[in-house]
């Protein structure tokens, strides 16, 4: 938003004939601004710009619905999230503002107001932790592993908030550093024997793998050490939305004419320095247009006009081949689809800095499996069934071929209450093994699934689940992946300097009217799945 943040007036003034954008311009007239993509990021933006008095505007978004990565599905009394599910604190949180000014957390049971930092569907009951040979292991020797766990963990959020160097040895990873620290406090602790050392080093792979969905990596190996801590949490609970986190989309597109927004309009490519293209999208534009129709009801999408008389300083050049005139872009896609598109959606290229900070970040799939069953297999008090593998503990990387893609399901949490969701399970798994499993059919999965649930659980009785239900961020194309995560050799910096609009300041005349703003919806808003 900042390339509108700085201006005075909802029109645009073309008194300046210094601006060859605007010299052939003699009127008065709201400026056009378009917003790429209807998620939160993208309806927030156009409600703000709404509300300052902006109101040619016009959000093209790909898909056939609105929301982006919040994807709520009704089932019986209950909303399944398959996409953002919690609102992570509420002390300065917007988002929690939202939800609590419109009433969407009166019906929020105490239970679903949890305060731990990997966060379950409820802070009732305990996680049974199982190995692959069926056993439970003691609640006692989990939550002496979990206190050091913690430690190092803090430890970690300690180069970032502190300044603290990073030795070499960590080779500037969460991974490595988590690893080498536990291991080396596991093995000098003279009161474990071997079989408990054996087991809190597998417990420890879990950790991490649990760690790697909360961050949407592939493995915390991935992870920059120096810049860990520099996401803190709001201070609060983490809040789940009963009726589904689909009701804050609601919210924000409640006083958005729905002329506004173009659904299942894809766009190609953004011609942002016009001055410079003008002749070649004249030319185009004039061979594509004889032919397009579009819906008349999109307010926005008219037919293409020349910028040039109208001095508009961008086409967004859309999938359809319409062409739309813009003075301001504003682009919410997410780094996913930026890093897949970048080179073929911006022309002229995005300046180098730019790419640079979308090759550096990082951005994975963290997916949910919820599976259904007629009957609970689990106890009355447990609100988790967390995989331990034994065979795992001096593993150096989680990585797993295409056929094993389910060792990476790090867990199944209950869903609470019952009288809300049924029976009700969901699963996690993140990284290539998520995008493996999107690739699998649901018989496939709900089998896998089941025999992972009896080998771990000791239990060969439990049936197959009646109804399973799954995300699959990674391989939708609008999308590309969950959320980004601050990758080795990146730092905050970069989402920055993705977010700094285009044309910068010193680069041309025409920048004072900066076109084009790239909020970058993933690396500027995070909506944990």
């Amino acid at each position: 938003m900042r390339s509108l943040d700085g201006m005075q007036s909802c029109e645009i003034s073309s008194d300046s004939t210094d601006d060859p954008l605007s010299s052939g311009l003699r009127t008065h007239r709201q400026p056009r601004i378009v917003v790429i993509g209807a998620g939160l990021a993208g309806l927030a933006a156009t409600k703000i710009l709404l509300k300052n008095g902006f109101t040619d505007v016009t959000v093209l978004e790909a898909s056939d619905h609105i929301g982006g990565r919040v994807q709520s599905v009704q089932h019986g009394k209950a909303t399944l999230e398959l996409g953002a599910t919690w609102i992570h604190g509420a002390n300065g949180n917007p988002v929690y503002h939202l939800a609590e000014d419109n009433g969407l957390l009166e019906h929020t049971t105490d239970g679903e107001r949890s305060v731990g930092r990997i966060s379950l569907y409820t802070k009732n009951g305990v996680a049974h932790y199982q190995t692959n040979a069926g056993r439970r292991i003691p609640k006692d020797l989990v939550e002496e592993f979990s206190d050091l766990y913690n430690e190092v963990y803090e430890l970690t959020q300690e180069f970032f908030q502190n300044g603290k160097p990073v030795c070499a040895e960590s080779q500037n990873s969460v991974g490595v550093f988590t690893r080498d620290v536990v291991r080396k406090r596991i093995m000098l602790d003279p009161d474990d024997s071997e079989s408990t050392k054996k087991l809190k080093l597998s417990m420890l792979q879990q950790y991490l793998k649990v760690e790697s969905c909360e961050s949407s990596s592939p493995s915390m190996d991935e992870v920059s050490l120096s810049e860990f801590g520099e996401w803190t949490e709001i201070p609060g609970a983490h809040y789940v939305i009963p009726e589904g986190f689909m009701k804050i989309v609601e919210v924000l597109a409640r006083d958005i004419p729905s002329r506004t927004i173009c659904l299942s309009k894809p766009v190609r490519c953004i011609h942002w320095n016009y001055s410079a293209q003008r002749q070649e999208v004249i030319a185009k534009s004039s061979d594509t247009n004889q032919d397009n129709n579009h819906n008349e009801n999109n307010h926005g999408c008219q037919p293409h006009e020349d910028p040039l008389i109208l001095g508009h300083p961008i086409q967004v050049e859309c999938e359809d081949e319409e062409w739309i005139a813009a003075d301001h872009v504003i682009v919410t896609a997410s780094l996913g689809v930026l890093k897949q598109n970048h080179e073929v959606m911006f022309s002229p290229s995005l300046p180098e800095d730019k790419v640079l900070a979308i090759e550096k970040l990082g951005i994975s799939t963290t997916d949910k499996i919820f599976l259904e069953f007629e009957e609970p297999f689990w106890s009355p008090e447990c609100n988790s069934i967390q995989f331990v593998w034994e065979d795992e503990a001096q593993l150096e990387q989680l990585a797993y071929p295409e056929e094993l893609w389910y060792k990476k399901i790090c867990s199944f949490d209950v869903l609470y209450p019952p009288e809300r969701y049924g029976y009700m399970l969901s699963g996690w798994i993140c990284g290539q093994e998520a995008l493996y499993m999107e690739r699998c059919d649901d018989e496939t999965v709900a089998e896998t699934c089941t025999e992972l649930l009896r080998r771990f659980t000791g239990n060969p009785d439990i049936p197959k689940p009646w109804r399973v239900l799954r995300s699959s961020w990674g391989s939708n194309p609008f999308i590309r992946g969950s959320y980004s995560f601050t990758r080795v050799g990146s730092s905050g910096e970069d989402c920055e300097r993705l977010a700094m609009p285009l044309p910068y300041a010193n680069s041309t005349k025409a920048s004072v009217r900066q076109p084009l703003d790239n909020t970058g919806g993933d690396p500027a808003s995070k909506f944990t799945s």
